[in-house]
């Protein structure tokens, strides 16, 4: 992934750093609250001390009938609640309790944003105890339907809103977010949210969920996280005649006013929050998101979650598989639907990981990976009219029109779907995957649901029950010739909260490719005999806190390795390091 940034860039590595452009940076938790054990006091700081009616309306600090009488007496809470003190175990039950009645995801995604706006802690606890219950809730694929609706059911702001508006002003629109002190921030263009293409400045809700995710499965204090949008426009007709819809009613910038925009976004993170502060790029467009990644890879903290965090995964999910369909990574063939971000970042990222473990030039593992856009197979007939980041997939081969054609031709053990276009995986195509391979492992990757390329039934059904299948978005278990097939799902949720962790941990300021080989290699050693039992090839989310722990503890090994880690000295156990600086979303007691 870093040679073809590099050669978008010229040669220059994420490595190569002048000394000189490196600032200072990073967060410290000013007021000791996360360094303190939960029995001890902490104060509930505000810009003063937060009492009476101020506190309950404040998010970070508010317990609502978990106040006890002596907080209620020094805060004056008295009169502002209910007699009752309850725990915030009770809470918990009774809030999912309340969640579970609705029919409807979406209104259980607006229960669950209310919630986060109203009582911080409470939620975080809520989603940890029950991630995998709430995860599709917060995030795929309740998520892309809410940012489809998100200017109906818009309530109350969440993140920062950047705009064409406010060119030439961003530094000082940073300065109005409450919180001084950022390490990880989201930002998304809203250009390609999904599966669901250009949805604009509604496309907010992907930073806000993604950073829920950092706090609640990698232990990202959310007082340290910023969700950014910048509205350069949309061409999407149907919100620029919305009544309802809240970005700018305009058409996408492009060209330089656009490339002017994010450079004075970049410029200003980096003089407000310094060097170490962690920006993801979030659902840009594939013309944008190559672009952004290779220009800033060299100067910030940058990391594409379409690119790098979806390669991260599916590597992670190919590498355990091994186990159940046999050989070493290099004894199989790759056939992919999709050469954009996605498709492009997971094929390099497997092609490094061949290349690491064979010694064999990246050029010679490339060949053994094949793509298939809208015109058909990748050849390198077609090098000419192919965009930058697809040329290195460009192999002789005849022309190929279609998937099925390609299938016959190529003959691959690994069919991946990140084409963000569903049902492509038909029937027939299923079929002859699984007349030349005993147990083809099947990737349907693209979200929402109603976009994966295939359901779990049909690659079950139509492999008569020997594929190995994951998806992006999540699918119920399967009954085929009474076996029960559990799909597993590869889900970024999986990587970037323990990647960022790791980042964080170390003071990294700069991501390189073999801290994505590291992240990858973590995740595939969390899985167990049991799950593999089951068919799975990725480990349950209910242990997802601990699977975090051990990849930031391979990334930050590995930042130390390169020389880009900042944090000295290095801890001496770096997967307890990480697991005590975790958030926690207990209730601490106020003084």
């Amino acid at each position: 992934m870093e040679s073809t940034m590099k050669e978008i860039r010229g040669g220059e590595s994420v490595l190569g750093m002048d000394p000189k452009s490196t600032v200072g940076g990073g967060v410290e938790d000013v007021y000791g609250e996360d360094r303190a054990t939960e029995d001890q006091l902490v104060t509930p700081w505000t810009y003063s001390v937060a009492s009476g009616y101020t506190l309950l309306r404040d998010p970070h600090h508010n317990k609502g009938l978990a106040f006890t009488e002596t907080e209620r007496d020094s805060h004056y809470l008295r009169g502002l609640l209910p007699p009752a003190v309850v725990t915030q175990q009770l809470q918990e039950k009774k809030l999912m309790s309340s969640i579970r009645k609705y029919q409807v995801p979406l209104q259980k995604y607006m229960a669950m944003m209310e919630l986060q706006q109203r009582n911080e802690r409470l939620f975080y606890k809520l989603l940890i105890d029950n991630v995998e219950e709430l995860l599709p809730v917060v995030y795929t694929p309740t998520v892309g339907e809410a940012c489809q609706k998100y200017g109906s059911i818009f309530r109350r702001p969440q993140g920062l809103y950047i705009s064409l508006k406010e060119k030439g002003k961003i530094h000082d629109v940073l300065k109005n977010w409450p919180e001084r002190s950022i390490q990880v921030i989201v930002v998304t263009d809203g250009e390609r949210i999904l599966g669901l293409g250009d949805l604009g400045c509604q496309g907010m809700g992907i930073p806000v969920g993604k950073l829920s995710l950092y706090t609640a499965l990698g232990g990202i204090r959310p007082s340290v996280c910023l969700p950014v949008t910048i509205d350069v426009g949309t061409n999407n007709e149907e919100l620029l005649k919305d009544e309802f819809y809240i970005g700018l009613r305009q058409k996408r910038a492009t060209g330089q006013e656009y490339a002017d925009l994010l450079h004075e976004f970049m410029t200003a993170v980096k003089r407000n929050y310094g060097e170490k502060v962690l920006i993801q790029f979030e659902d840009f467009a594939n013309h944008n998101a190559f672009t952004l990644l290779a220009k800033y890879g060299t100067t910030h903290l940058v990391f594409n979650d379409d690119i790098q965090g979806t390669a991260s995964v599916v590597l992670a999910g190919v590498v355990a598989a091994l186990k159940l369909i046999g050989g070493t990574l290099t004894d199989h063939r790759f056939l992919f639907l999709g050469a954009g971000e996605a498709g492009t970042g997971i094929a390099e990222l497997i092609a490094l990981e061949m290349s690491k473990q064979t010694k064999t030039p990246l050029e010679e593992t490339r060949k053994k990976i094949w793509l298939v856009d809208s015109k058909g197979l990748i050849i390198s007939s077609r090098k000419e009219s192919l965009q930058h980041f697809k040329k290195p997939w460009a192999h002789e081969h005849e022309p190929v029109k279609d998937l099925l054609g390609a299938v016959k031709a190529i003959k691959p053990t690994v069919l991946i779907g990140s084409s963000g276009v569903g049902r492509t995986f038909t029937k027939e195509i299923i079929e002859t995957l699984a007349s030349f391979n005993e147990k083809p492992l099947v990737m349907a990757l693209s979200n929402p649901t109603t976009q994966s390329e295939c359901t779990a039934e049909e690659a079950y059904t139509w492999s008569q029950g020997r594929a190995i299948f994951a998806s992006g978005s999540p699918f119920d278990p399967f009954e085929y010739n009474g076996k029960v097939f559990v799909p597993g799902q590869a889900n970024n949720a999986y990587i970037f909260p323990g990647f960022g962790l790791g980042l964080v941990i170390s003071g990294a300021i700069r991501v390189h490719d073999d801290m994505l080989l590291a992240a990858s290699e973590a995740l595939a050693k969390q899985v167990s005999e049991e799950n593999y039992d089951k068919g799975l090839i990725y480990p349950p989310f209910s242990n997802i806190r601990k699977i975090s722990a051990n990849i930031a503890a391979n990334v930050a090994a590995k930042a130390y390795e390169l020389g880009v880690a900042t944090r000295l000295p290095r801890p001496a156990n770096l997967v307890k390091y990480a697991e005590s600086c975790m958030y926690s979303p207990v209730y601490r007691s106020y003084r």
